[in-house]
């Protein structure tokens, strides 16, 4: 599931605050599928921008997103 935050940046500082929807740890193969437009972390990218849409947070016609997705390590490590 997607986690949504608005940074804090100083009053007045004129800049447009961004916002950021986290997707938490996932495999490679979704992240690539996302990476394509695809899958079911596009899917819930799209739901998150819905949400903020119908919630006022972003302008109906708002397109920059930024997408923050670590990548699970891969199996066991013999040497950690």
């Amino acid at each position: 599931m997607a986690t949504v935050s608005k940074p804090h940046l100083p009053s007045g500082s004129g800049k447009i605050e961004p916002v950021i929807v986290k997707l938490g740890k996932q495999d490679r193969s979704r992240i690539k599928k996302l990476l394509r437009g695809q899958g079911s972390l596009m899917q819930d990218v799209e739901t998150a921008i819905d949400q903020l849409k119908t919630a006022g947070t972003i302008a109906a016609d708002a397109q920059p997103v930024i997408v923050v997705v670590r990548e699970k390590p891969r199996g066991l490590s013999l040497f950690a």
